[in-house]
């Protein structure tokens, strides 16, 4: 995975909305007094969903401030895990997990439907402000590999065909069911539980 950095287009300025902070103040008072930093996460998504779910540099410069750290220190958080977006992303944002497991499974051709239907490059967003996607390390779901993580959901079992049919749904209007792609019942084997209808299986090897 490449080097994540903010992106080269960012706004002069961010506050909080009144209710969000609200929200901030009584998530940084549920922390002892000299840890208001363990808040750092939970502040930085709030202020993604806020902006429209990318996070602005002076974003995290703010949240540093209200938590008395340094500004390196909200960076660091937000440059290291992928739940943070930091240029615009589109509606509907997919996060491919590209990881050895996703990799050995066919990634790559999840990776291809999305460009062909996107239009678009890894990082940037479609002409019509759609989608976006981009390459990110294990999301932990290997055992339903290859699988994409689109705003909150998981979306498991993929290939090329059944990729393309998700993101073509989602811009119809649709809202495609999480989880298993397939005809699997979350992480069961495929095809349906085994274990107590396979007499073999309990034939100790005979």
């Amino acid at each position: 995975m490449s080097t994540r950095r903010f992106g080269d287009t960012q706004p002069d300025s961010f506050a909080f909305t009144p209710e969000n902070l609200d929200w901030a103040n009584k998530t940084i008072a549920k922390f002892p007094a000299g840890r208001q930093a363990s808040a750092i996460i939970p502040l930085l998504w709030r202020a993604q969903e806020q902006c429209g779910g990318w996070l602005p540099r002076v974003a995290c410069e703010v949240i540093a401030a209200m938590l008395d750290m340094p500004k390196i220190r909200a960076y660091e958080v937000a440059t290291f895990y992928t739940m943070f977006n930091l240029s615009p992303v589109g509606r509907t944002h997919v996060q491919v997990c590209t990881t050895t497991p996703c990799w050995l499974r066919g990634s790559e051709e999840v990776v291809a439907a999305c460009q062909k239907v996107m239009g678009t490059k890894e990082g940037q967003v479609s002409a019509d402000g759609q989608f976006s996607y981009v390459e990110v390390e294990c999301l932990g779901a290997c055992v339903n590999a290859p699988m994409v993580q689109i705003d909150k959901d998981f979306y498991e079992d993929l290939d090329g065909p059944r990729t393309e049919a998700l993101l073509k749904a989602f811009k119809a209007g649709q809202e495609p069911m999480p989880g298993p792609q397939i005809d699997r019942q979350k992480s069961a084997p495929v095809g349906g539980p085994l274990t107590l209808t396979d007499s073999s299986l309990y034939s100790g090897g005979e």
